[in-house]
């Protein structure tokens, strides 16, 4: 299940502390799974957890502020026209993974999908607050399928920034996805719409969706795409981190139709989104020292927007 260490711009304790957090998650989703897989052979599932109430699920979510947000962010040494966000935030050690399951599952796959599903709202946790600070997150997060899709069907090593905002000479610039492996980093940009579309492409600002006989008028996905590959090399270079730097426009349910793309994009579609799914699945490398480099160089340039807890 891949990390979600940065969405948007709300509080994350990868930020906190990038070199620590990922290798404690896997222990922990290690740990958990290995307890909910022994208590669905005993057949004890149910005795999992304590169910929370109604009121303490919302909570968090839905609680308004009586406190103005606040952007932390500091003036970075270097003479690169970014701002940095690097004054000390407090560590939060809440590791608590215990799940409830209040309905029957009839198969260990159900169990797995319920497991993901628990640990998905665990990693929204993660990603939006500190013991000190917290970040109100935007509901429709939740229920967003392409954040579970990275979130859940990536292995645990790949590092997941979700739509984060960088500060650019003082202006927020929001990106799409960036996924940090321990190998390679994976500029992404989703282009899909109706199921077996075309999108035809060019060098122009807009593309063409065509559906049967219907047309519509789209805007090029390299624009955003280039802009994210040139803030993702530039942060790298300046914090010296050496690592392949990929881009992809990516279309899970149709196709391209683009005979002169440039050589550094690449193009998945239905054709051989198989093929690179898996390959991107099947890379069993562990946790790198530069790979959490390089998601630190990143976080250190991401705008944070939090407020402070009352308690």
């Amino acid at each position: 299940m891949g990390q979600l260490i940065k969405l948007q711009d709300y509080i994350s304790r990868y930020e906190i502390d990038t070199y620590r957090y990922p290798g404690q998650f896997i222990r922990l989703k290690k740990q958990q799974w290995e307890k909910v897989k022994n208590a669905w052979d005993e057949g004890e599932l149910h005795t999992l957890g304590t169910a929370p109430s109604e009121e303490e699920e919302k909570v968090e979510e839905e609680k308004p502020s009586i406190f103005r947000p606040f952007k932390r962010l500091k003036k970075s040494k270097e003479n690169t026209g970014f701002e940095v966000k690097r004054e000390g935030l407090t560590v939060q050690d809440d590791t608590d993974f215990s799940f409830v399951y209040t309905h029957e599952l009839s198969t260990l796959d159900e169990v797995k999908q319920s497991f993901l599903d628990h640990i998905f709202k665990f990693q929204m946790k993660w990603a939006s607050s500190t013991v000190r600070e917290k970040s109100f997150v935007d509901r429709g997060f939740y229920y967003d399928d392409d954040l579970k899709y990275f979130l859940q069907r990536f292995p645990d090593t790949y590092l997941v920034l979700y739509k984060p905002i960088f500060l650019l000479k003082k202006a927020p610039i929001e990106v799409d996805i960036i996924l940090i492996s321990p190998v390679a980093t994976w500029c992404i940009t989703l282009l899909e719409g109706k199921k077996n579309s075309v999108f035809i492409g060019s060098n122009e600002r807009f593309w063409t969706e065509r559906n049967g006989i219907t047309e519509r008028k789209q805007l090029s996905p390299l624009i955003g795409l280039n802009r994210m590959e040139r803030i993702v090399r530039k942060l790298y270079a300046l914090y010296e981190v050496e690592m392949p730097v990929h881009k992809v426009v990516l279309n899970r349910t149709g196709y391209f139709d683009y005979p002169l793309v440039p050589y550094d994009i690449e193009l998945v579609e239905k054709r051989n989104y198989e093929q690179w799914f898996t390959s991107m699945r099947n890379l069993s490398t562990p946790l790198k020292h530069m790979q959490l480099k390089a998601a630190n160089s990143l976080l250190q340039y991401c705008q944070t927007t939090y407020v402070r807890r009352m308690d």
